[in-house]
């Protein structure tokens, strides 16, 4: 039996390449939405009605709108947007955040798809509050830096014209108020918000973010190789997430951290670098892959009990 699914916004970057993945899938049927027919809500509540599994790969406002046109109670929605990801009802589509959230993807009809930045900041430093190693009202900052794709089709068009400003990096969200800030504070367990800056640069996909740590302000004792095991225990067994060894010796022998290492897999990477009195907590991912379409898909295959890594 075949699953059908429908992907609403299916011409932007992270609709783009679901589409691209379940169409080489014998186990998925896609409902396809005629082209001039796009923004006929009719249409659109008739394939989101008729799909096993519907992705919403819209702005904010359209998702919402969306999601109400669902009345088919066996419709599974996965919202790509930031609209529900912090919303009482919806599930938060990362299954490797904490024991039982796969079994919570499996029964929910409502996922909602995680941002890129926010995937990388939970996955560091969630494990690390879980443990009791970083207080839960502990300061924290956090720098990301990632590739232009994340910008949608008009930054990816800029960047591909080669305007000359934007060889450099530039950070932005510089009001401090990013859309991803909200699901970092719910599910990472910290109880304020972290000082979160992150970069755009002149490169298509990578993204890393960092965050920095005072050794002397977490839990009594804790040193890197604490940090490092913590999350090696919390990761153990995890396809798509793999811990490196405590201040990674391939990393420092290179002397720079390779931002895109991860592009082109579903996959995560985590490291700990540190020092007698700080460390820095570093995961790369490809953020038009477990940043986005990949970690819907796999959300999708945890939800209809299929192999978890089918087309990833």
């Amino acid at each position: 039996m075949t699953t059908k699914v429908f992907v609403d916004g299916q011409e932007g970057t992270t609709g783009l390449r679901i589409n691209e993945v379940l169409a080489t899938r014998d186990d998925i049927e896609l409902l396809r939405i005629d082209a001039g027919l796009r923004k006929d809500a009719a249409e659109r509540a008739r394939l989101l009605n008729a799909a096993d599994v519907a992705f919403l790969c819209l702005p904010d406002s359209a998702a919402r709108e969306s999601s109400a046109l669902v009345t088919n109670p066996r419709t599974c929605v996965i919202d790509a947007s930031t609209a529900h990801r912090t919303l009482q009802g919806w599930t938060y589509g990362v299954p490797e955040l904490a024991p039982g959230q796969r079994e919570a993807i499996r029964a929910s009809k409502r996922i909602a798809n995680p941002g890129c930045h926010a995937t990388s900041f939970v996955l560091l430093v969630r494990p690390l509050v879980d443990a009791g190693i970083v207080a839960r009202s502990l300061p924290l900052a956090a720098t990301s830096i990632t590739g232009y794709s994340g910008g949608g089709k008009k930054m990816i068009a800029q960047y591909e014209a080669g305007e000359p400003e934007l060889a450099a990096p530039r950070p932005y969200a510089l009001a401090l108020a990013h859309k991803h800030i909200p699901e970092m504070v719910a599910h990472s367990g910290i109880a304020r918000a972290p000082v979160f800056v992150p970069i755009v640069a002149n490169f298509y996909k990578g993204l890393a973010v960092s965050v920095p740590l005072h050794l002397d302000q977490l839990k009594s004792g804790t040193t890197g190789a604490t940090l490092q095991r913590v999350l090696e225990d919390r990761y153990r067994g995890e396809r798509f997430i793999r811990v490196m060894p405590l201040s990674d010796p391939g990393t420092l022998a290179e002397g720079f951290f390779d931002v895109q290492a991860c592009n082109d897999t579903n996959r995560a990477d985590i490291f700990v670098f540190a020092s007698e009195t700080q460390a820095v907590l570093l995961c790369r991912l490809d953020n038009l892959g477990k940043g986005a379409s990949g970690a819907a898909v796999q959300a999708m295959n945890v939800h209809l009990g299929v192999d978890e890594g089918l087309g990833l």
